[in-house]
Order: C-alpha cells, then structure tokens, then sequence
C-alpha cells in the first residue's frame, strides 16, 4: 500500500493551504477542508473543535510561515488515510514559533479532508 504520486502532491498543496493568508481565510475552501468532528491539540496543549477554524476574513492579518514546510513527508497509513509531519516556522514581528506537527487526512467520495492536528514545540 503506498501513497499515489498525485494524492501526495494534493496533500501537500492542503497543508499548506492552512499556512497561506490567501487561503487560510477562505471561509468555503476550509468549509472543504475540515471534516466533520475534526480536533486539534494545539502548540499550547490546547483542544480545538471544527467550528473554531474558521476565521472571518481579515484583510489586515497576515500569516508569515516558511513555505515549502519544512521537513514535511506523508505517507499512506490505512487505505484512504495519510499522515503528514512537517515543523512549522511562523513569524510574529521578531519572534520566530517553531514546532513539529501532523495531520491525519482521510479521503472520502474523492477528496481529502483534515480529521486531526496536532502541534507540538520545539
């Protein structure tokens, strides 16, 4: 069982959607990209629920990671499941937040959606 070439790139394309202002604030793109009963453990240990990962549209605020995500791979873990790992590098003015992630991305009537993050620093 290995992840296809094409569902690598897409999944790779999604994750980074949650890192590029452009797309982070699309209210219908995350609509898509969140399952339902999605969860996130985040960087400060805190549970997040779906319906907290949608942002009104800001056009002030800015998201400043290092993209392409540093030490990302993905890998097919179950038929129509993947994990993604990758460090996060977020800017804030001078403070740069550094921490290792994944993600598990289930695929369901075709699409690839986010189930679960987590966040962890370092």
């Amino acid at each position: 069982m290995a992840l296809s070439s094409e569902d690598g790139r897409v999944l790779t394309a999604l994750e980074e959607t949650l890192w590029r202002t452009e797309t982070r604030y699309d209210r219908a793109l995350m609509e898509k990209t969140f399952a339902e009963g999605f969860v996130e453990i985040g960087r400060s240990g805190r549970r997040y629920e779906r319906a907290e990962m949608f942002f009104d549209t800001d056009l002030a605020a800015s998201i400043d990671a290092v993209l392409p995500l540093p030490d990302y791979w993905v890998d097919l873990i179950a038929p129509d499941v993947a994990v993604a790992a990758y460090t996060s590098e977020v800017r804030y003015g001078d403070i740069i937040e550094r921490g290792r992630r994944s993600s598990i991305w289930v695929k369901s009537q075709g699409r690839w959606r986010l189930r679960f993050h987590q966040g962890t620093p370092c």
